[in-house]
């Protein structure tokens, strides 16, 4: 039998201009699901944090570089992003409301709420998609965990950001020399070929072991131009 802690408990339900948005609490984790598609927990967090740090060792000792990040999610990039002095400007792109409030007074503002009272950090509410091909400010890193990877992504526009076209976008917002870091739960030999058609150099994907099931894993590559 089933024990309360092997049942979800649903915190919050939302409908946005995007679907349903879920936070529920599972055990001793808490969970985000949008569209019914299970997006991140709070049970581990090392590749969350190893996207930004693998961003920031590509840069090479760039000084107070400048670092967007798609998606808060948990908040576990933007926590670790907000704990590391080396980042200048950090700026996260959140399309849910919803996920903004939880961060901002809800559950999860256990993880993010020193983060958020950092100077050098603000969130942006935004697609992503429509904010790479629409702003004009410039970045040394763009950290994107928006889907669970270039082929399994939450909404079907989403698909658009790892296409050719969206990655130009892409490359127009970064920095010369500047590091896009994508995260996904598996590889994708399909999107690094997509990466070097975009112009993209250094192209490359690093595993990160995780607490369950197979490595998640960062695709890395510098900016053309």
């Amino acid at each position: 039998m089933p024990t309360s802690n092997d049942i979800p408990h649903v915190l919050d339900r939302r409908e946005g201009p995007h679907g349903e948005v879920v936070l529920r609490r599972h055990g001793g984790r808490l969970e985000i699901i949008a569209n019914g598609c299970f997006l991140m927990d709070t049970s581990d967090g090392r590749s969350e944090r190893r996207l930004v740090d693998a961003a920031l060792d590509a840069l090479a000792g760039r000084t107070d570089p400048d670092v967007l990040i798609g998606g808060l999610g948990v908040g576990f990039s933007l926590a670790h992003a907000a704990a590391d002095p080396r980042w200048g400007r950090i700026t996260v792109v959140e399309r849910e409301r919803a996920i903004v409030e939880w961060h901002q007074d809800g559950p999860l503002s256990a993880i993010s709420a020193r983060a958020l009272a950092d100077p050098r950090a603000h969130i942006v509410e935004a697609d992503l998609v429509a904010y790479v091909n629409e702003t004009s400010d410039t970045f040394d890193a763009l950290c994107l965990d928006i889907d669970n990877g270039p082929g399994w992504t939450v909404t079907e526009g989403n698909g658009n950001l790892y296409r050719e076209a969206g990655l130009a976008s892409c490359a127009r917002v970064l920095r010369p020399g500047g590091v896009l870091a994508v995260w996904s739960a598996q590889p994708s030999p399909q999107f690094e070929e997509t990466l070097r058609n975009a112009g993209f150099q250094q192209v490359r994907t690093e595993e990160i072991p995780v607490a369950r099931g197979a490595p998640d894993v960062v695709h890395l590559a510098i900016s053309p131009g």
